[in-house]
């Protein structure tokens, strides 16, 4: 049977345009953001010759938040101007599984940074927890390498998933049998469906618990604080990192509900909901970052000098 070709033409719809403009100046004020968080840390880095626990975490979060947001903007920009281009059957699987292996690194290594403050920050006296404390940066490049390979890994699986779609010629091919190429359609939606589901719910359910017990552990220190009338030096460090981890929580639960009804709404027809589900989930890491700067007193000193000093020529110009 010969297969039905998509129109050559196209034409860019207002909705279209509006949203590629928005997620363009996202995505690279997002990549320009974790750039700056990159090369900071690789400046440390060689001149201290080594990295502690959480520059390590963060390092590798605005590397894959950088790919993330580059594989987002070209997969936007594809889809809206030259969707053409998607039609061919290595460029779509391809720009999947860079994509998924961004976006599930971004996910997990963020849940690795949430569950590292609080373990560090957090003060329970569970055996376990202690034994947690003591050990975590030693875990540190074992959960960042494993957050690595499971992302690898659902990368691996949306590929096969597509080339499978791809090879059963369910995408754009009139079939005779098309109650046969239906059913195979379905169970290859459901079954990325449920991978990505998966993937989505524990990342989230991990910043979630880590979020839930360092806010209670800061909550019940400072109670403990003013029962005693006791100064804590390090208490201003402490409701820095519960704004941080509370603001975190907020951000990533409307991530996680954006995730989703993207996978819902994979199926549907492109809408207003979608394109504003698309502008936050790029603009969320982006946004995410610049917190995660200026809660952090070395990176926000540095950001502020060289804001200062742009300020500087701009003025002297």
């Amino acid at each position: 049977m010969e297969a039905c070709h998509p129109p050559q033409q196209f034409n860019v719809t207002a909705h279209g345009a509006t949203a590629v403009a928005i997620i363009t100046l996202e995505a690279f004020a997002g990549m320009w953001i974790n750039a700056f968080i990159v090369c900071l840390l690789c400046i440390a880095w060689v001149q201290k010759k080594t990295l502690n626990s959480n520059e390590k975490i963060l390092l590798l979060l605005g590397c894959s938040r950088i790919s993330y947001l580059c594989f987002s903007w070209v997969s936007h920009f594809l889809s809206k101007i030259y969707p053409n281009y998607l039609y061919a059957p290595t460029i779509l699987p391809l720009l999947a599984i860079f994509q998924t292996f961004s976006n599930y690194s971004n996910l997990w290594v963020s849940a690795c940074l949430c569950g590292f403050y609080c373990i560090k920050i957090a003060n329970f006296r569970n055996s376990f927890f202690i034994y947690l404390e003591v050990k975590v940066d030693r875990m540190v490049p074992w959960l960042l390498l494993g957050s690595e390979i499971v992302a690898l890994a659902m990368g691996i699986v949306v590929y096969d998933l597509m080339e499978t779609a791809q090879s059963s010629n369910l995408t754009f091919t009139c079939q005779e049998n098309f109650g046969k190429q239906e059913s195979k359609w379905i169970n290859i939606f459901f079954s990325s469906f449920f991978l990505t589901g998966f993937g989505y719910a524990a990342s989230f359910l991990a910043v979630f618990f880590s979020a839930v017990f360092l806010l209670f552990s800061l909550w019940r220190h400072k109670r403990t604080m003013q029962t005693s009338s006791m100064k804590d030096l390090s208490m201003d460090a402490h409701i820095r990192a519960m704004k941080s981890v509370l603001s975190f929580l907020v951000m990533f639960s409307i991530n996680f509900v954006c995730l989703i009804l993207t996978t819902i709404y994979a199926m549907k027809k492109e809408n207003i909901i979608t394109l504003l589900i698309s502008v936050y989930l790029c603009a969320f890491p982006g946004v995410h970052s610049l917190i995660l700067i200026f809660s952090n007193p070395k990176l926000e000193k540095a950001l502020l000098k060289i804001l200062s000093c742009v300020k500087c020529e701009f003025f002297t110009k």
